[in-house]
């Protein structure tokens, strides 16, 4: 019997985005694909199999401590972003200032999806999420520098609409178009 199911949701990968390990800041270039590896994406910001630890786990390790990396790619949908965006009182929301890595269409909830949950290009490449990426000061900055007056806003706005973290399970490339199937632990939802 598998572990995981597949659900009815499939996101569109509408934008892809490269955040060079190289830069001062979180800001990513828009490609037309990215090649995944089981580090992540070569030469990005968030590259590696394992990686400091942060105020993220403080509570579990001393910072810096060298821990798995869960946190290689950073995924939003189109559709929080607008949420976000209308939360800040702008138009739209450039993912580049975000440091996102992959925006997909057509998962509803997408910064709740279940911890553990795949998602599945046709090529075989798998992405496993993490957890959600909680809003922070970094995106907060980028839209300061380019819309003065709106980046404070940018916390409350994203609050449970900020994606997610994940890894890379399986390798390969994406591509602008291409469709990822959900799957979600088939499992019950602890309750104790």
């Amino acid at each position: 019997m598998p572990v995981f199911r597949e659900t009815e949701y499939q996101g569109e990968v509408t934008w892809l985005g490269h955040v060079p390990a190289d830069g001062g800041s979180i800001r990513a270039q828009g490609v037309d694909t990215l090649d995944l590896t089981f580090e992540g994406i070569a030469a990005g910001r968030h590259a590696g199999l394992v990686r400091p630890s942060c105020s993220r786990v403080k509570n579990l390790h001393p910072r810096d401590t060298t821990i798995r990396n869960t946190r290689q790619l950073s995924i939003l949908s189109s559709e929080e972003m607008a949420g976000i965006a209308a939360g800040m009182g702008l138009q739209a929301l450039d993912p580049r200032l975000l440091g996102a890595n992959i925006i997909l269409s057509g998962i509803p909830d997408l910064s709740h999806m279940p911890p553990s949950a795949r998602l599945q290009g046709a090529s075989g490449v798998t992405i496993t999420v993490d957890m959600e990426n909680r809003p922070c000061q970094f995106p907060a900055r980028e839209i300061e520098q380019e819309t003065p007056g709106y980046g404070k806003a940018f916390k409350a706005a994203a609050a449970g609409r900020r994606g997610v973290v994940a890894w890379v399970e399986r390798p390969g490339r994406l591509a602008i178009g291409d469709r990822l199937r959900l799957f979600v632990p088939d499992q019950p939802v602890w309750a104790p």
